[in-house]
């Protein structure tokens, strides 16, 4: 049994994110969907979202986004002790992803895929956080990294306008303080339907007739849970990291809907000097790359200093939540 040193802390080295090449504005998915663009917009506070290359795999896009974040943290390849890639939408059952991105980047340590949809990267940075402290693994590369376009049917008017690709990842390692707090997470199995696949493949196999499965989500539902749930669980991340919102430099939750966004900053009382990750405008729903393609976006601009402190949310499929609060490099 490992125990935990003296004195050990974990944080957060460096951020890298990928976006794919293509733009797709509202307007492309008009004959497709049926919404128009100003619906879109009203409704989700979308503009635009990247979409993939039809051979780019989420491997591909998790490979890209781990280069910057080693870079950035300045951490060679072979002194990483873990990858987690965090994704819902990897096509290939088996065998997982991780391994494969690990081996692409040089990485020759322990590597697993983990599945919490779109709370998932909040779920993978609780697991790093604790294999560090633990002193299990000196460095943790996570990734978040999903191809939606490859899972949600492209004419279903409720959520194809929604989601998206993309990947972001971390490098986690050790320091004398504590960089990231407490990890507050849940799920309920009980409303496991509300975003799920229209079948399973098995049911697919035995009834060719049956359409090929695709990620549907009770949209309304989804959005009453989420407004009603989520404060709740970042208020728990905020008093177990002890801190009160006017301490936040950045709130960052995951980019489901510019109204949930809207929604969780005014309950959860933010001062107008917090910045709000508002990504989903430029980058669609990508679920678990949402919060680091989102942290990487308001480094981009300059919203938050590095040492910032950061409350993120995560929040989707499972139905599933995580939160913590971090220092941002």
């Amino acid at each position: 049994m490992t125990i935990q040193r003296p004195g050990r802390g974990s944080r957060i080295m460096g951020i890298g994110a990928y976006r794919p090449k293509r733009i797709v504005g509202n307007a492309e998915l008009v004959q497709s969907t049926g919404r128009s663009d100003t619906w879109i917009q009203r409704r989700t506070g979308i503009v635009e979202r990247r979409r993939a290359e039809p051979d780019e795999t989420v491997m591909d896009m998790a490979v890209e986004a781990s280069h910057k974040a080693l870079a950035d943290a300045g951490v060679p390849p072979e002194r990483v002790d873990m990858v987690l890639l965090s994704s819902m939408s990897n096509v290939r059952q088996s065998p997982a992803g991780a391994p494969e991105v690990a081996h692409r980047l040089g990485v020759g340590s322990a590597a697993l895929d983990l599945d919490a949809a779109c709370a998932g990267f909040c779920y993978a940075l609780g697991v790093a956080d604790g294999l560090v402290r633990s002193g299990t693994a000196e460095h943790v590369l996570l990734i978040g990294s999903d191809k939606m376009s490859d899972i949600v049917d492209p004419g279903d008017a409720s959520a194809a306008f929604l989601f998206a690709d993309g990947a972001g990842a971390m490098v986690v390692g050790p320091d004398r303080r504590q960089g990231i707090g407490p990890t507050i997470w849940g799920s309920d199995g009980g409303q496991r339907r509300l975003i799920a696949h229209s079948a399973s493949w098995t049911e697919y196999r035995d009834s060719p007739e049956r359409p090929w499965p695709t990620m549907r989500m009770a949209g309304t539902e989804v959005f009453r849970w989420a407004v009603a749930k989520i404060p709740e669980v970042a208020g728990r991340a905020l008093a177990a990291a002890r801190v009160d919102a006017a301490d936040l430099d950045a709130f960052v939750p995951h980019q489901a809907n510019m109204r949930i966004t809207d929604v969780l900053t005014d309950r959860l009382a933010l001062p107008p000097h917090v910045a709000v990750a508002r990504d989903i405008a430029q980058s669609g729903n990508t679920s678990a790359a949402s919060v680091p393609l989102a942290i990487d976006r308001l480094r981009e601009t300059g919203a938050v200093a590095p040492g910032g402190r950061a409350l993120l949310v995560g929040f989707g499929a499972g139905l599933a939540w995580a939160a913590q609060v971090v220092r941002l490099p």
